[in-house]
This record gives C-alpha cells, structure tokens and sequence, in this order.
C-alpha cells in the first residue's frame, strides 16, 4: 500500500472509528455528520470523499465490522483446521464452529451487538464476506464454498442456505445476548445449533 493510499486508509478508519463510539454511545439518530467529523478531526469535506451521508457511513461500518468478525472466525478455523477435520467431518458441525465463534465474539462486544442489531440486510453480509478488513484481502463466502466441496456436500443454492443461518442466527442471538430472552446465549446455543444442523440437512445432499 502506498503512501497515498495508507493516508486514507488511515482517514476512513479515523471515521470509523469515531462513528462507532458516538453510534454506540450516543445513538445513530442522535449522532450528526458534523459530530462524526468533530470526533475524528477532519473537515466535513473530508467526510463526503468516503461517504454520502451517514446512512452510507453506517451501512459500510457494519460491513466493516462485520468483516472483521468473519475474518477472527476464519483466522480460527484456519489454526485448528487440521484438528477440526480429525473430530468434525460433516458441514454442519463446521458451519457450527463458525457461528459459535462469531456469536462468541458478539457476547463480548455488546456495542458491535447493538450496532450490528438483528435487521442486517443480506446486501451488507455479502459485502463483508469480501471486504476488505484490516489492509488484508479476504473472502468468507469463497472459503464456505470450499468447504461445501471438501465435505463433497452438494447445495443447489449455496447463498439461500447461508442467508438463511445468518438470519436465523442474527435474529435470535440479538435478544439472546442483549436481553436473556428467551434464553441466555450460552443456554440458546444448543437450540439454536440442532436448527441449523435442520437447516442444512434440508437443503444439502452428501455425494
């Protein structure tokens, strides 16, 4: 990366950054763009360079944030990868691990959780599985495909089945973890977990 582009790169994390302690702190609604740049320390102008207004701010901030939570679980994954195919060899318990360890994540950063909420939109999940989170390119749904194809599971319509885990496990884990309703998450975990083995079975065929 060079100088130019490590500058604003620097600049759009500056503005991340403080986006996320007033979205958090204070609310998104009450939250203005002349409080983000106040907080950041950079002209207004400098704003609209990254952003059209604060709605597109907040969509690429969750993306952001999202894509950091995707890649810890990767990064995971990747490290006890030769153990997990030892003792886990069917897709549903890998998917499993990736949303233990995501909803792991959310447990211990409630402001992520109540920024994120559980009204994500699945256009901002598919632009965090590429995005490109701390300076590293990488790819979530490239890596689920693989995995599809190393457990010799064929899915007709691979995207349906993710979007259809996320949403679940988005929806649910929200009250899960903010509120204990209608359990607390690590008493929700295996109810959740027996659905979304379900939800696999019934839309993957083992070859």
């Amino acid at each position: 990366m060079g100088k130019v582009e490590d500058k604003k790169k620097q600049k759009s994390d500056t503005l991340f950054f403080s986006a996320f302690n007033l979205f958090t702190s204070k609310g998104f609604n009450e939250t203005t763009i002349a409080d983000i740049v106040k907080e950041a320390g950079v002209a207004k102008g400098t704003f609209y360079l990254y952003f059209k207004d604060k709605y597109d701010l907040r969509e690429k901030l969750i993306a952001y944030k999202a894509s950091i939570l995707f890649q810890n679980a990767l990064d995971a994954y990747l490290k006890s990868e030769l153990a997990l195919e030892e003792k886990v060899r069917d897709i549903e318990g890998k998917m499993i691990f990736f949303v233990d360890n995501v909803i792991n994540q959310l447990k211990n950063n409630r402001p992520l959780m109540r920024l994120i909420s559980k009204d994500l939109s699945w256009g901002v999940y598919k632009h965090a599985f590429s995005y490109q989170a701390n300076g590293e390119e990488f790819d979530f749904y490239n890596v689920y495909k693989q995995m599809l194809d190393k457990a010799r599971v064929k899915c007709e319509k691979p995207d349906i089945l993710l979007f259809s885990i996320i949403d679940l496990t988005g929806s649910t884990c929200y009250s899960s973890i903010m509120f204990n309703e209608p359990l607390p998450i690590d008493e929700y975990k295996p109810y959740l977990y027996k659905n979304i083995r379900a939800i696999i079975s019934a839309n993957c065929i083992y070859e």
